[in-house]
């Protein structure tokens, strides 16, 4: 029996969201088209999607793709989880209608990700335990919401900029929600911007509760850079902190076997936010999913399946 392990992609390979000026004038299809002819079998979401699920399913079906997931802006930081259940409706029933078993739930409340004038310095931190304690507990009764209301599992995305970006917070994360509720959505690119530079080391920590895995590779000399310069997240990635598996420095092979041994069946989504007009969308989207493909093609043929 072959690993049960899908690959997709974001579209932020062709067109960004937090920085619109990249790939603006690239059309959805465009993006759906070559994603398809590379291979990908699915696409997380983005801004040039239709909002409604029934659109959204039928767009995807033209193409013959599936809806992998979509990210969520959360404010559990700061705000109350009747708020955020109120804000997440329309959200997650779009996710429902399209099959999707997994929301990315990105920590929105204190983030400066999206402001390209604040240097990572300034990012948002929890600074005794009762903090990480509340909002463990606020997250564990929206992921049990999720669940019980649309069958969808929430996966938390660390993130540079954010509460949880070092693996540090991870581990505080970790230990203040339950594995039941709260699942952990595993970024190797951010894991290792945000200070894991053994990332296969921090990922065989926690894989026991990974529902979701976004595949990116870093240029180290890039994010040191914008460590010690004091560059925002916006401004690394317009100087390319990050790339596609295979152009960088971590280790797919270690941290794919890594997730196969653990027995992870969700999907292998490559994101990699980069300037389209210097690192070409279709040619490092090809390159991200050979080097998967490959990698899980190799781990099948050794284990004889």
């Amino acid at each position: 029996m072959n690993w049960n392990v899908r690959i997709g992609i974001n579209p932020i390979s062709w067109m960004n969201d937090d920085l619109p000026s990249l790939g603006g004038d690239t059309l959805l299809e465009t993006a759906l088209a070559e994603g398809k002819e590379i291979g990908y079998e699915g696409f997380e979401l983005g801004n040039k999607f239709p909002k409604e699920g029934p659109a959204l399913k039928a767009k995807l079906a033209e193409f013959g793709l599936a809806c992998v997931s979509g990210w969520y802006s959360g404010f559990l930081a700061e705000d109350s989880v009747d708020a955020e259940i109120e804000r997440c409706r329309e959200h997650m029933r779009k996710l429902q209608f399209n099959a999707a078993r997994v929301v990315v739930y990105g920590e929105c409340a204190g983030t400066i990700q999206g402001q390209i004038d604040s240097p990572l310095a300034r990012r948002p931190r929890f600074t005794d335990p009762a903090q990480w304690k509340a909002y463990g507990d606020r997250l564990n009764i929206f992921g049990a919401h999720l669940q019980a209301t649309y069958g969808i599992t929430l996966a938390y995305h660390h993130h540079i900029g954010a509460y949880v970006e070092s693996p540090d917070d991870i581990d505080h994360l970790m230990a203040v929600t339950d594995s039941a509720k709260v699942g952990l959505l595993f970024d190797t690119g951010h894991a290792w911007y945000g200070g894991a530079t053994d990332v296969v080391a921090l990922l065989h920590k926690h894989v026991a509760r990974v529902v979701h895995v976004h595949c990116k590779d870093v240029r180290p000399q890039v994010i040191a850079q914008a460590r010690n310069d004091g560059w925002s997240f916006l401004t690394g990635v317009l100087n390319g902190t990050f790339t596609v598996p295979g152009d960088g420095v971590i280790d797919y092979d270690a941290v794919l076997s890594t997730l196969h041994r653990a027995g992870y069946q969700g999907w292998l989504v490559v994101e990699a936010e980069q300037d389209p007009a210097v690192a070409p969308s279709y040619r490092y989207a090809s390159m991200g999913y050979l080097t998967l493909r490959g990698i899980v093609d190799r781990i099948n043929l050794a284990t004889g399946v």
